[in-house]
């Protein structure tokens, strides 16, 4: 094996570096099926992650040497199917139809083998060169279940390996397979369907001959008879008289069967997959003594249960969040405590611009250091625990049905979590989510999650000077913001949702060097973009304030921040500064007013006010750019402009109610 060949982390747009090959081949499957750790085994160190062109789905690319041979290995997003409701799904089979790969390996889980036979079915429509992975064969054997690899293999026509990747088993045996596959490039067998599917199928193959793609002539009869939308176009540019038969075609068969004829081809797979299935598997009576429930089953009689699992959910959260404050404000209070030798870090808007450019640059820096590492990594560190240990898709699955009500599902609680700690990562972590639509959508509300850096803020003017309640109910407050605003957004922005689709794998230890590898790899990329952000924007607007430039600003704020917010002038500067870094509103306001001790100068009303406008407003120049770079400037902006708008209106109505019964 060969060195690292560079990383997401180390630069996210990087494109691949692997030259020189005799072979392509793609791993294709199911999530949570082992494919992600054949494709570690297979590769090694040299992998390359980064995006498809332009496409926020994330690739896998690695290289295989063996035998002389240099074989690039592509590891395919985990999906259960090949139609267009998903950008993964499109990007999976654009891939395999239109690269060519020399060959595909699709890897299934033992356990649930009909279930993923579903997909190989599909695959083979697609008739790459196509091999068939058995893996977690172990897992299956605690479970009673034995299969004969040889007859399946019989059965499908295509090599079939058994494998127990996590161990390393079978993927030797795999490896010579793919060289075979490689060498000979067989097309699979066609799996013929009911009478009455064929018939038609046939008759669209027929009609054919004038169009020219680059899919499978079979494949784009099956499409064209369900309907597929991207597929329709292609054929439809060509010949609409095609597009008009293969309707009717499918009204037929819609006629015949009284469903949908998505649902009767749906049908008619896992029928041939349910034949195969039943022919190759093997269980062992329930009686055996050898079958024990498993620890799994027996935790998820808890995790999964309809009162209890909700309980263990809010204690996961509720612990890792008071995990993060609790370890990030004693390492924050160490790191300020040790620069606060060095002088101050607070924002400097006086004396010459040589010392307002180093003392913001300097401030930057600190600022990272005692809010960024503190909170972040501890935050990272368990939730790498929970992920590594399974027992993150339970907590996705029990919240499935009330994310839906945001037109979202379970997974999206994901980076909302992520959320608490930073909102930079915690947008990045919005390519877990199916459709564009719901990628743009988690990622607007996790901009409305009080990251730690917002957190500073409530605690430091509303906890400290008004009292504790009034700061919970600030996140009471947010929360029912994040609801009301998903659904409103939910029916504005266009697109499709789609349902939440997750395989649950087995509970296991964590295992600590994949712990700190996916801590540090999160922590890494998150200082790269943030520490920038901090250090050239802390500077540039101690500057521009030094030159006089945000006076005419806040004058021109003033309407709004007196008349409307009913907060002093001044505050329109702390807002700017709170662009940079929101601590920042804050460490400003502790300059101009040359006190720490708002309340003299601040009624609870204003205080509460203000900290209800930082929370709202754009989180930070960081968030911003991380939003451009995964949505576009175009995107970025409106979140940014639809934040400030409603930051706006929100506390103007804030400062009117409050001051009805608060002094």
């Amino acid at each position: 094996m060969s060195g690292c060949g560079g990383c997401r982390e180390c630069d996210p747009k990087k494109e691949s570096t692997i030259k020189n090959v005799d072979y392509t081949i793609a791993l294709a499957g199911n999530a949570n099926v082992g494919k992600s750790v054949t494709f570690n085994q297979l590769t090694g160190v040299d992998q390359i992650i980064g995006n498809w062109p332009g496409k926020t789905v994330e690739r896998a690319e690695g290289l295989l040497q063996y035998k002389g041979k240099r074989i690039r290995v592509i590891d395919l997003p985990g999906i259960y199917s090949f139609s267009t409701y998903s950008m993964e799904e499109l990007v999976s089979r654009e891939y395999i139809a239109l690269e060519h790969p020399d060959a595909v390996v699709n890897v299934v889980d033992a356990s649930a083998l009909e279930r993923n036979l579903f997909f190989t079915i599909q695959l083979m429509e697609l008739a790459p060169p196509l091999l068939v992975s058995v893996n977690q064969i172990d897992l299956a054997e605690k479970k009673g279940i034995s299969i004969d690899t040889k007859k399946l293999s019989a059965l499908l026509g295509v090599p079939v390996i058994p494998t127990v990747a996590i161990r390393g088993k079978g993927i030797s045996n795999l490896t010579e397979a793919i060289l075979d596959l490689v060498h000979d490039r067989p097309v699979p067998p066609v799996l013929t369907y009911g009478r009455e599917i064929e018939v038609r199928i046939g008759n669209i193959v027929s009609r054919m001959g004038s169009v020219t793609t680059p899919y499978p002539v079979r494949w784009i009869a099956i499409k064209l008879l369900e309907r597929d939308p991207e597929v329709t176009r292609i054929v439809g540019l060509q010949d609409p008289s095609i597009i008009a038969a293969a309707g009717k075609l499918s009204e037929e068969i819609e006629a015949l069967h009284g469903e949908t004829v998505c649902v009767v081809m749906s049908a008619e797979r896992y029928q041939i997959a349910d034949r195969i299935a039943a022919e190759v598997i093997t269980i062992r009576s329930t009686e055996d003594s050898s079958i024990k429930k498993s620890l799994t089953d027996r935790i998820d009689s808890l995790a999964l249960h309809p009162f209890f699992g909700y309980l263990m959910v809010i204690a996961v959260i509720g612990g890792l969040l008071l995990w993060t404050f609790l370890i990030g404000a004693q390492i924050s209070t160490l790191i300020a405590h040790f620069f606060s030798q060095f002088g101050q870090y607070e924002p400097v808007i006086s004396g010459s611009l040589a010392s307002v450019l180093w003392n913001g640059a300097y401030t930057g820096v600190v600022a990272g250091l005692t809010l960024v590492i503190p909170y972040v990594l501890p935050f990272y560190l368990i939730l790498a625990v929970i992920e590594d240990s399974g027992y993150l898709t339970r907590i996705a699955v029990m919240l499935d049905r009330g994310m839906h009500k945001l037109g979202l599902h379970g997974k999206a609680i994901i980076p909302i979590i992520l959320g608490y700690g930073c909102n930079v990562p915690a947008c990045y972590s919005c390519r877990i989510m199916e459709s564009p639509k719901q990628k743009l959508l988690a990622a607007f509300l996790v901009t409305l999650v009080p990251c730690t850096a917002r957190t500073v803020v409530i605690l430091g003017l509303v906890a400290a000077f008004v009292n504790i309640w009034w700061a919970l109910a600030l996140y009471a407050f947010d929360i029912l913001l994040i609801i009301v605003a998903g659904r409103l957004a939910f029916r504005v922005m266009p697109g499709e949702s789609v349902g939440l689709i997750m395989e649950m794998p087995d509970y296991h230890v964590p295992s600590l060097s994949v712990v700190l590898k996916q801590t540090w790899a999160r922590t890494k990329s998150l200082v790269w973009l943030v520490f920038p952000a901090y250090i050239i924007g802390s500077a540039l607007i101690q500057a521009v304030y030094w030159a006089g430039w945000l006076t005419p600003v806040n004058a021109a704020l003033a309407p709004v921040t007196t008349l409307w917010l009913g907060l002093p002038a001044i505050v329109g500067i702390t807002l700017i500064f709170g662009i940079v870094r929101k601590e920042m509103t804050i460490l400003t306001l502790a300059v101009l007013l040359g006190t720490t001790n708002f309340a003299t100068v601040l009624t609870p009303v204003q205080l509460i006010v203000l900290a209800l406008v930082t929370m709202i407003y754009i989180p930070c120049i960081s968030v911003i750019l991380a939003l451009a770079s995964e949505f576009g400037w175009k995107k970025s902006l409106a979140i940014t402009l639809v934040e400030v708008v409603a930051a706006t209106v929100i506390g103007g109505i804030a400062f009117r109610v409050l001051s009805l019964f608060m002094s």
